[in-house]
This record gives structure tokens, C-alpha cells and sequence, in this order.
């Protein structure tokens, strides 16, 4: 059963910080990316691990310069004391997480074998089944619902030796840019509190850049990893289609039917650093069950060892789904950081990449997949298709009335679409463009979602046009990493994704990680020291 959060930590012991601390520095501690934490030098908490990297908390966990109860206790004291403003973590495992980490000490201590995320605790989003723990992917009545065994994400960690602190907040069925719902309430961003720290998996991204754990997995099918990850500062992984198993993972309905293989949705790990990303994927890539026994998954070295011999190919821009100016400002200092450091850049849309067909289709997949609009009625649906002007609205309708050879037809065009964008692969290693069109926005509730506006420096727009710059990747089926790569004026983070070919997942990570070592990486938000 897991623990209630009201109360704080269950009896953990006194945390020894002096030798932590000495740890820490004995180590040479980085956030993110490998840069060294920027704090000055007679700050007494610049070698803190509230905001270190999961690798290096593995490696100091192995080295026996700290212990996993021992982090695991500052984890569960940092989330009762920044918890309470940021409502991320909506179920927390304290005596259980507890118990976890000093199992996991005592196999240390008795030299038994090792994972690669031995005794570092982490947080699940609440879309992955976890064993006797609340799972209700925001939807109401599965509020008591608690699964009896560990989705497959959640297994694979677990036996990589994460220890679980708890599961984190997700909009109703995970379908939004925001995070809430009517079981847990709302998560906010921890750069700005009335803001949103995005959605689905943004209970997860803004406990993450709060220094509220070290690693999570999430979902993604409209951005749900990137999205919330350029909202708050951090790194995410949206790997290649069906790399990561999906058992026990929502939509699917609890004990019901075997899900059908993806054709859009992924899951994948979310980190303050993109080495993490690289061991997360290593852990939970490869074939699930019966699948297992017939073939291996092992991921592809990046395309290159330096950063400066990357072949990068940008658009920062598009009239399709132009970019609000204070995170244009931001790319564009980006991508001028990397040509003075010597990477080969060329800016346009490949050839063979029609930005607006690609977009049109991976609507009429998205709503072919979400069914038929609740309270929709028939005869308006029909009028929307019948209009076949390229609108959301009408792709929507023909999407849910086409029969089902029509489908096959877009099915098709998908497969050309990931072929096209592995043609433009053969001259670059990596794309990159924006993650959202504008960074993190207020709280907004209102519905339809469809009839919601985001303000932006050029008027108001429309709020599905957060689809836009995330449908490429997630048509073709292409691993996209999103990097933080500064803030905007108004104090506000930006991100940029970095799409890969496809199941080369390691190219656009290392790329994320090279970057970050010219340009900077997670940056801790204030307030959460």
C-alpha cells in the first residue's frame, strides 16, 4: 500500500552530510550533462547531490561513499519539505523505499552482483503499473485501483536495482500539455508555480528539475516527454517506436484485453543529464515475453565521437507553426553556440520532408487511434469531413468515419514517411527544431481543449498547435531527445529536440550530451536549493 505524503518521511535516519558532502567533492559531482555545478566556491552546497545525475549517484552508491538509505531518506525529506507547492508526487512509498534501500545496502555489503541504477532512487510516472501502488493515470475511477504486479518499464528498473520513492502526477487519461486531474489537483512548475510544468509526464519533469529524485520514466505520443521536459529544464528521451515495451502501461485498461502493437505512442526516461538517458534506454529497450525469445535489441554507437563532427540540419522556424520570439531568441543562440564551435549546420527542411503534409497525417493517425470525440455527434462529424479542408477539425472526422481501407492508406503513408526522413539521414546525423512553439504558459482548465488560446508576442494562438513541432519524430517513428539550452528573458526555460535516424537512439543523445558541454545543461531552478 503506499504511504501517504501527509505526515512526511516515515523515521528515516539522520542524514550524515558532512559525508556526503565530502563525497560529493571527493567525486567531482556534475548535473546534467557533465558540466560541474556552478554554484561558487565558498558556497557550502556546491557539492550537494540534490541535483546530481542518476549515473553519478550509481557510481558513488558502488564506490560506498554514500548509501542508498541515505539517499533515499534526503529524497523522501526533500519531497516532504518542496512537495507540498509543486503537488508532483501524488503517491510516496517512504517505509517502503526505505526498506528497498537498505536491501539494497545489504546486498552490497554481502558482494552480491550490482545494477546499473543499484540503490538510486527514482520516481514513476502514474501511467506504469506498480505493484500494490495506486495507478490511475488521472483517470477518476481508477482511484482505487492498485495493480498486482509491475508494468514492464517498472520491472526492468527494479531490477536494474532503482529503488521506487513513489509515482508522479499525469493530466486526466494523460491527455494534455498540462498536469491535473480531479484525483490529485495540479502540479505546477517549479520555475513559476502558476504555470504549468506541461503534460502528460509532467509530475515527473518538475520533480526531476526539483531535485525530487534522479530518473523517471514517461510517455510520449504529442510531445508528452519533450513538452513537459522543455517546460522545466530537463532531459528527455522519446526513443524509436516499440524499442521499450509498453505492458502495464495506460491506456490500457486494467486487466483487460492484450494492447495492440504502438503505432505512435512510446515510453521513455526523463533526467537531469542525457548520460542518464543513455543508461535508462539501455535498461528498458528490448523485446518484452514471448518476444524475447527470438531476438536480442541492442542499441546502435552514436554516428560520432565529437561534437564538432556531427552534420546538423535545423529549422527553427515554420508559417505552419511559427515560434513565439523569446524562445526563437533562444534556438537561434543555440544553433550559433554550435557553429562557433565548429559543427557543420544547414538550415531548411530536408529534402523529401513536407512539414504540412506530415503534420496532416499524423493528425489523421492521432485521432484514428483516440476514437470517436465523446458527446460527438454523427451528423456534425460528417459535415467536418466533408469540408476535407486540412483543418484539425475536419482530419479529426475523416480520421473517426473512414473505412478501414482509407486507414491502411495513411498507414502506408506513415512507412513513407520514415523512409523519407531516413533518405535526409544519409547527409546529416541529426535535425533539430524546436520543442514547443512557446515556453511554459499559466495554468489553464478551461474546455475544450480546443477552444483554449496560449498568448504569445505575435497574439493568440491556438492551443492544439502544441502538436505541431512534435508530430515528425512521432509519425516517423525517430528517436528525439529534448535538451534544455537556456532561458528566456522572462527567466523561463527552453528546449530544443535533436531528431535521430531511426533506432540509432544513441545519436541524438550523445549529441544532447556534447552540447550541453559547450552550451550548458540543467540548471537547478530557484527556490528548490
Amino acid at each position: 500500500m503506499a504511504d501517504e505524503i501527509v505526515g512526511g518521511v516515515s523515521g528515516p535516519e539522520a542524514t550524515r552530510r558532512t559525508v556526503l558532502t565530502a563525497a560529493a567533492a571527493l567525486a567531482l559531482v556534475s548535473m546534467g550533462g557533465g558540466a560541474a555545478i556552478a554554484t561558487a566556491a565558498n558556497d557550502e552546497r556546491k557539492t550537494d547531490l540534490d541535483f546530481a545525475s542518476a549515473t553519478d549517484a550509481a557510481r558513488l552508491i558502488r564506490q560506498r561513499k554514500v548509501s542508498s538509505r541515505e539517499l533515499t531518506a534526503r529524497m523522501l525529506e526533500r519531497i516532504t519539505r518542496f512537495n507540498p507547492k509543486l503537488n508532483a508526487v501524488v503517491n510516496v512509498l517512504n517505509d517502503q523505499s526505505l526498506a528497498e534501500a537498505r536491501r539494497s545496502d545489504a546486498a552490497q555489503a554481502h558482494g552480491e552482483p550490482l545494477g546499473p541504477l543499484h540503490g538510486v532512487p527514482i520516481l514513476v510516472k502514474d501511467a506504469f503499473e506498480i505493484a500494490n501502488v495506486p495507478t490511475t493515470g488521472g483517470i477518476p475511477q481508477l482511484a482505487r485501483y492498485r495493480p498486482t504486479t509491475d508494468s514492464e518499464v517498472v520491472r526492468r528498473l527494479r531490477a536494474a536495482g532503482a529503488v521506487i520513492l513513489g509515482n508522479t502526477n499525469v493530466p486526466f487519461v494523460l491527455n494534455d500539455w498540462q498536469t491535473y486531474n480531479s484525483i490529485y489537483g495540479t502540479t505546477n512548475n517549479p520555475w513559476d508555480l502558476t504555470r504549468t510544468p506541461g503534460g502528460s509526464s509532467g509530475g515527473s519533469t518538475a520533480a526531476l528539475a526539483a531535485g525530487l529524485g534522479y530518473l523517471s520514466p514517461g510517455s510520449d505520443r504529442s510531445g508528452s516527454l519533450r513538452v513537459p521536459a522543455d517546460f522545466c529544464g530537463v532531459y528527455a528521451h522519446k526513443p524509436s517506436l516499440n524499442v521499450v515495451p509498453l505492458r502495464g502501461w495506460f491506456p490500457s485498461p486494467p486487466g483487460g484485453p492484450p494492447q495492440l502493437p504502438e503505432t505512435l505512442s512510446v515510453a521513455g526516461p526523463i533526467a537531469r543529464g542525457a548520460k542518464d538517458l543513455l543508461l535508462a534506454m539501455q535498461i528498458m529497450g528490448g523485446p518484452d515475453s514471448a518476444e524475447a525469445l527470438a531476438y536480442r535489441w541492442s542499441m546502435p554507437a552514436p554516428r560520432r565521437q565529437r561534437l564538432w563532427d556531427y552534420r546538423v540540419g535545423f529549422v527553427l522556424d515554420d508559417d505552419n507553426c511559427p515560434v513565439d520570439m523569446p524562445v526563437r531568441k533562444r534556438l537561434q543562440a543555440t544553433v550559433a553556440a554550435l557553429e562557433a564551435a565548429g559543427v557543420q549546420v544547414r538550415e531548411g527542411w530536408p529534402k523529401g520532408i513536407d512539414p504540412k503534409a506530415q503534420y496532416q497525417e499524423y493528425l489523421y493517425l492521432l485521432f484514428s487511434s483516440l476514437g470517436m470525440p465523446p458527446g460527438a455527434k454523427l451528423e456534425a462529424l460528417q459535415g467536418l469531413a466533408a469540408k476535407a479542408d486540412g483543418s484539425v477539425g475536419s482530419i479529426m472526422a475523416q480520421a473517426n468515419l473512414d473505412p478501414h481501407g482509407l486507414y491502411l492508406d495513411h498507414a502506408r503513408l506513415q512507412v513513407d514517411a520514415r523512409l523519407a526522413w531516413q533518405a535526409a539521414f544519409g547527409e546529416i546525423d541529426v535535425f533539430l527544431m524546436p520543442t514547443s512553439f512557446v515556453a511554459a504558459f499559466p495554468h489553464d482548465h478551461s474546455e475544450p481543449q480546443v477552444s483554449r488560446r496560449l498568448m504569445t508576442s505575435g497574439g493568440p494562438r491556438p492551443y492544439l498547435d502544441l502538436m505541431f513541432w512534435n508530430a515528425f519524430a512521432t509519425l516517423a517513428g525517430l528517436p528525439s531527445t529534448a535538451a534544455p539550452v537556456g532561458l528566456t528573458e522572462q527567466g523561463l526555460p527552453v528546449g530544443i529536440q535533436i531528431v535521430g535516424p531511426y533506432l540509432e537512439d544513441a545519436t541524438p543523445i550523445d549529441f544532447a550530451d556534447r552540447m550541453a558541454m559547450s552550451i550548458g545543461g540543467f540548471v537547478p531552478p530557484p527556490g528548490f536549493a
